[in-house]
């Protein structure tokens, strides 16, 4: 899971933020205090090679389990922060764990939005939240209620679902489009000869269509943000009863959306009997031998997948 700080007993604390996340006794738990876990994790998460930072984070706080993806910064642009990507989700995810222990019953938009504003006070004064390029990440949510189990996904992490043995995909494709329709107008005007400048040009204009109507929707500094998710709810139990389900950044589910080495269904088996370390080990090699694939300017990106299998009830005593 994250990379947070865990003392033997009681609640711990995370070495960055301060701010208390659960026990280990509690991460391992899985869904309801007191009862046998019926949501089993696994998760991985590692920056490119040659990088010691990763602006990924995956987490678990009881029946909660996320993945964050912070934007990186290109080189060269500002932020109006004294804070990074990786600084963000490290926040984001601990006042996520926070307001999912005091509003356990709250929805996730509701603790999602708490945990935005909540980051936004973290900053302090001397950053400028208005600033276009203010630190921000994706956000892929799943909460196992007991009955039923609830997601939520903001921008580019998508989440796969294995209900009744049929594969659902949930995606948020606005910065998708976005890009697409930023292409389209480029075409229409003249081009700079320069690569660096059109990148320049690009950032920006993708900026100015961040948490916009007619944009995309990111985690950042405005709360309001939690309410344009992609959220919904599958059953525990029944014919349609959730059996499996993948938390992803893009920088994993690049194996289907980029390189189309995989589809989700083969996706989601690679997890299941491979592991989330396996699906990342796939994606070094096909960023090193299908670079020629790569949609984006990046030649590797952080990578990361949290895996979890719902028991049915009759493997809850196993």
């Amino acid at each position: 899971m994250s990379g947070a700080g865990a003392g033997r007993t009681g609640r711990t604390t995370h070495p960055d933020t301060g701010v208390p996340e659960a026990a280990p006794e509690e991460r391992r738990r899985g869904a309801v205090v007191g009862h046998p876990p019926t949501m089993r994790v696994r998760s991985a998460s590692a920056p490119p090679p040659g990088r010691t930072v990763n602006e990924d984070l995956v987490f678990r706080f009881g029946p909660l389990v996320g993945v964050l993806d912070g934007a990186t910064v290109p080189e060269g642009f500002d932020t109006g922060c004294v804070h990074g990507p990786q600084w963000y989700v490290q926040h984001l995810a601990a006042r996520l764990g926070l307001a999912e222990a005091a509003r356990p019953a709250a929805t996730l938009v509701s603790n999602l939005a708490a945990a935005i504003l909540a980051v936004r006070a973290d900053h302090g004064e001397q950053c400028d939240l208005d600033h276009p390029g203010t630190p921000s990440s994706t956000v892929c949510l799943l909460r196992d209620g007991g009955d039923q189990v609830d997601y939520l996904v903001l921008c580019d992490s998508p989440l796969v679902l294995d209900t009744g043995g049929r594969i659902n995909v949930v995606t948020d494709d606005r910065l998708a489009s976005s890009v697409r329709d930023l292409r389209e107008t480029a075409e229409l005007l003249p081009e700079p000869t320069d690569p660096a400048t059109r990148f320049r040009h690009a950032v920006t204009a993708q900026r100015a269509r961040m948490n916009r109507t007619h944009g995309y929707w990111v985690a950042a500094a405005d709360p309001d943000a939690a309410y344009h998710a992609v959220v919904g709810t599958v059953p525990r139990h029944g014919p349609e009863a959730l059996r499996r389900a993948v938390l992803l950044s893009d920088g994993a589910s690049a194996l289907v959306e980029e390189f189309g080495l995989l589809d989700w269904p083969g996706l989601l088996d690679v997890v299941t009997t491979e592991g989330p370390d396996a699906l990342i080990d796939r994606v070094r090699v096909a960023e090193r031998d299908h670079s020629d694939r790569r949609r984006r300017h990046k030649a590797a990106d952080d990578a990361s997948a949290v895996y979890c299998e719902f028991a049915r009830p009759d493997d809850r005593g196993a």
